[in-house]
């Protein structure tokens, strides 16, 4: 039986690599390698934006895929080693899209097994662009995963990497939409 299930699912798997199907990200708030809103720019760090998340939706979600994880990462930023802007796991597997302002905690408006862990700013939930004046172009990569379990084990107090460890150890696809920002 183990076998026969193996032999199905690499075949479906082999047709949709062959019928172009892939994990598919997208949004109505951003789009890939274009100028983000200033609704978006975090409100704080001497930025006044009005943080607020872009609604997320994606397709083409692989057949074995248990529970989705969401990463936004700027490697333009002075620090070094890039600035972790949301973490956001254990998405169920049966959700296609995140709603606008999602990534505010506050707002519930995540099932309630959703991880929003913490990120460079020091708190959980999503904090929007806010590259140094002058700084010039940050591309802010959306990357969303599609995992092979249903729960990673952490909080949300686990940092970036360590949640990045993980998702790596369990992804089967992922899709990147990246946005600019500048002050």
């Amino acid at each position: 039986m183990q076998r026969s299930t193996s032999i199905v699912l690499s075949s479906l798997l082999i047709f949709c690599a062959q019928s172009g199907m892939a994990l598919e990200l997208s949004s109505p708030d951003i789009s890939d390698q274009t100028r983000m809103a200033k609704q978006q720019e975090y409100q704080g760090f001497g930025c006044d934006g009005e943080n607020i998340s872009p609604a997320l939706s994606w397709k083409d979600v692989p057949p074995e895929t248990k529970s989705f994880a969401l990463t936004v990462y700027d490697p333009d930023a002075p620090t070094g080693s890039g600035w972790w802007h949301w973490v956001v796991f254990n998405i169920p597997a049966d959700t296609r899209a995140l709603p606008k302002d999602a990534g505010n905690p506050a707002r519930k408006l995540l099932p309630a097994q959703v991880v929003q862990s913490r990120t460079d700013f020091g708190t959980p939930g999503y904090g929007g662009p806010c590259p140094p004046k002058g700084h010039g172009t940050h591309h802010y990569h959306f990357t969303l995963y599609a995992l092979d379990v249903e729960k990673l084990p952490h909080g949300e107090n686990a940092p970036a990497a360590q949640i990045g460890f993980f998702i790596n150890q369990h992804k089967l696809a992922e899709s990147t939409i990246t946005g600019l920002y500048s002050r």
